[in-house]
């Protein structure tokens, strides 16, 4: 098993192949995503028989950032690396890559296994939100095998999963996680557009035909629109007391990044109900995986609901384009009424589908005293941004 770096062609070529599409790689995984990220160093890594001549069994995109006043650095593989967690080989290709990461100067590796821990149908969980309630009050509908034993190899490894092994903090991620630890799904494969139908709820199936008689338009925007959504995600970020952080700019080169890699990969929807665009919501496509990813909305003229207009109308979309599951990312682990996050988990249960529980994110230092220290030092100065 070799491991070298490898061109972003050669990396495509994987992912785009039988044997890479049935890993499943997420969109932070595609080589594009080095171009979103600001203040990251990039690499492109391939181990198998042959990586150089595209004889590969995994992938991973790694970025790489610089601890100020050294020449060391943290490296963080979002949701990857795209691996086999099957192969009970897992040594053969995970030491290599720690190996690979320590020699470029990295002092500490963050990765994103991809197995599933955990999972809770809607129909479980909505009866039993309550005062005090979260996700790991209620008995999961399933357990993944292969999540638990991947996280036990882990361990025995000397890593540690980000945020502890609880359901996380009161956000959509584990405390210390950057990318939400707890998410829904909706199944897609092997259903008709009449069985997604039938998966909403009422409530939903309402609100979709409120929105068809009221006269909201679903279409696909362009990069034209992308600043009347950044000033309607402010909007929903002040209504709804979150701040992502992110600006104008990143939204146009994330837009830019993944439809140079390919067309369409990343779409900007929008609600118009009398001229006015109401709700703009995106979504990523990558190979058969479909992410609603950001959402945004206006405060006035709720009552048409323009936000459920544009899901129904980018999950069918998404399963017309041959999708497996729609990914809707993550949320909150209240099962609490009283919180204000749980209003989010609450709409997207609507839909049908379920609450998956990832492994999380895992985090080791790269062995001796001096990569500790750093990784001290790095987790402080994280905390003091």
């Amino acid at each position: 098993m070799a491991l070298r770096t490898i061109t972003a062609e050669t990396y495509r070529a994987f992912l785009a192949s039988p044997e890479g599409a049935a890993l499943g790689a997420g969109f932070l995984q595609c080589p594009s995503w080095a171009d979103v990220k600001e203040g990251w160093r990039s690499q492109l890594l391939g181990w198998g028989p042959d990586p150089e001549a595209g004889a590969l069994t995994g992938v991973a995109l790694v970025l790489l950032r610089q601890l100020p006043g050294t020449r060391r650095y943290f490296a963080y593989l979002p949701e990857g690396p795209v691996a086999d967690w099957a192969d009970p080989g897992i040594d053969g290709w995970l030491d290599p890559l720690l190996e690979h990461l320590r020699k470029a100067g990295a002092f500490a590796v963050r990765i994103g296994p991809s197995p599933a821990y955990r999972r809770w149908a809607a129909d479980r969980l909505k009866p039993l939100a309550g005062p005090g309630r979260r996700l790991g009050d209620v008995l999961a509908s399933e357990v993944d095998p292969l999540g638990t034993a991947v996280a036990e190899r882990l361990r025995a490894r000397g890593w540690r999963r980000c945020g502890g092994d609880g359901t996380g903090g009161e956000g959509t991620g584990g405390d210390g996680d950057a990318q939400p630890r707890h998410v829904f799904h909706v199944p897609l494969a092997g259903r008709t557009t009449e069985d997604l139908w039938s998966g909403l709820n009422q409530e939903w199936r309402r609100n979709v035909r409120r929105a068809q008689k009221e006269g909201v338009e679903v279409v696909v925007g362009s990069a034209a629109e992308l600043p009347e959504f950044y000033r309607l995600l402010g909007i929903t970020e002040r209504r709804d007391g979150f701040r992502l952080g992110r600006s104008l700019a990143y939204y146009e080169r994330q837009y830019a990044a993944l439809n140079a890699e390919e067309p369409g990969r990343m779409k900007l929807y929008l609600a118009r109900h009398r001229g006015e665009i109401l709700a703009a919501h995106t979504l990523i496509t990558v190979g058969r995986r479909a992410w609603y990813q950001t959402g945004a909305s206006a405060d006035h003229r709720r009552e048409v609901r323009p936000s459920n207009a544009l899901q129904w109308r980018m999950l069918q979309d998404a399963h017309a384009l041959g999708a497996d599951v729609y990914d809707m990312r993550g949320v909150p682990s209240t099962l609490d009424p009283e919180e204000r996050a749980y209003g989010l988990l609450r709409w997207k249960l609507g839909t049908g589908g379920q609450v998956v529980e990832t492994l999380g994110e895992w985090e080791r230092p790269l062995g001796g005293s001096a990569n500790h220290t750093l990784h001290r030092a790095f987790q402080a100065y994280l905390n003091r941004r």
